[in-house]
Formats: C-alpha cells, structure tokens, sequence
C-alpha cells in the first residue's frame, strides 16, 4: 500500500564497522586501509601486502616449528652412529679376549702332547 502513495520502503542500512566495533574481526574480510593524503606518496615504508608475503610467512614459521625435529633427528643419528660405534668396539674386544683364550687353550693342548708323547 506504500508503493501506491509514492512512498519507498526504506532499505536496509550495511552496518560498517568502527575502530572500537569492527564488522568483523576476520583480517582477510575487512576493508583495506586508505592511505592518509596528508603523506606524500612514497614517503612511508611501501604496504607489505604482497603476493607471497603470507606465503613466505607460513613457510617460515613451518620451517621454525620443524626446527626441534630437525635437531631431534640429527641428535638421534648422532647417537644411534655413537651406539653402533661403542657395538663395534664390544665386539672387537670380545673377539681379542676369545682370540687369547683360543691361543691358551691351544698352548695348553701342545703341552699336554709334549707330555705325553715325552712319557
């Protein structure tokens, strides 16, 4: 009935934020800053809104979260190298001590034919 008065029915107002109440609080859905014209251009630091620059952020801190596994895995290598170094020398020292006992068993055995080939 407004419409044939000659009368609109009033649209709904879009709500913009202001600085206390933002919109949203998302960063990606809110309205990019202006630049003051008060400031020459060129005059502050250039926007760091570049293409890759959130890229090259989440890259390095993934880099900087994968850090201490890095360490952790070197560290392992390093002392699974170690364990298989300190094997090797067990071994090798277990095989010298056989070896002599084999020789005092063997020297034992040529005594003991002497012995008796003697009597």
């Amino acid at each position: 009935m407004i419409a044939d008065l000659g009368v609109t029915a009033p649209k709904p107002m879009k709500r913009i934020g202001t600085i206390d109440r933002p919109l949203t609080h998302d960063p990606r859905n809110q309205a990019p800053m202006s630049l003051p014209t008060s400031e020459p251009a060129g005059s502050a630091t250039q926007d760091v809104t570049l293409i890759g620059a959130s890229d090259s952020r989440q890259n390095r801190t993934r880099e900087m979260q994968l850090i201490p596994e890095a360490l952790a895995r070197a560290h392992m290598h390093d002392r699974m190298r170690e364990a298989d170094a300190d094997r090797q020398a067990l071994r090798l020292i277990s095989a010298r001590r056989m070896q002599r006992r084999a020789e005092r068993a063997s020297m034992r055995a040529r005594r003991a034919l002497a012995m008796a080939v003697m009597h």
